[in-house]
């Protein structure tokens, strides 16, 4: 995958398939340190201690539609080869949290990528789940919260086509003064 933002749609949609209500991502970034970080958490079903031990495997999969799962093992091995590692956190009725660590300025490391678009193709397939997104660049921080912007939307659904328009804007505006780190 040649943009991060390509994982992060991955793991949201791992997260949906476990049967997740609410999904939190967060793309830290910290120039000084030159770390980026990628977490994604969600309050979906979780998985047993020798699943996680096989979700990292390429010929492993729960999918019944394919034989192979590459998004996890492909994601940590972008992360390892940029200086970083992949963790996974996960227990049966409390969800998981996988997290992807680089080196900032890697050559190596995909550029973030187009993470309004991911997060529209998110919420537009799943207006009930509430996706809670945080971007930091050191001191710099933007955060969209699905359900804050149901509250101001008055019982327009947040699928709606003009709602999804205006969504994918905000979060260009608000995220444009960090994509030069990203």
């Amino acid at each position: 995958m040649r943009e991060l933002s390509m994982h992060i749609l991955d793991l949201a949609q791992n997260s949906i398939a476990a049967g997740a209500t609410r999904i939190d991502i967060e793309v830290l970034a910290n120039t000084v340190e030159d770390l980026l970080s990628i977490t994604i958490s969600d309050n979906g079903r979780g998985m047993p201690a020798e699943l996680v031990s096989k979700v990292r495997d390429p010929f492993f999969t729960t999918r019944t539609t394919r034989r192979v799962g590459l998004g996890i093992p492909m994601l940590e091995a972008a992360a390892r080869a940029c200086d970083g590692d992949l963790t996974i956190e996960s227990e049966p009725g409390n969800g998981t949290t996988v997290s992807a660590k680089f080196r900032l300025s890697h050559i190596d490391r995909a550029p973030l990528g187009d993470i309004a678009s991911t997060l529209v193709a998110l919420v537009a397939a799943n207006p009930d789940i509430r996706i809670r997104y945080l971007q930091s660049v050191d001191d710099r921080e933007f955060v969209l919260d699905t359900e804050e912007v149901k509250a101001q939307l008055d019982g327009v659904p947040i699928n709606e086509s003009a709602v999804l328009r205006w969504l994918a804007e905000y979060v260009r505006d608000h995220v444009s003064t960090q994509s030069e780190v990203l």
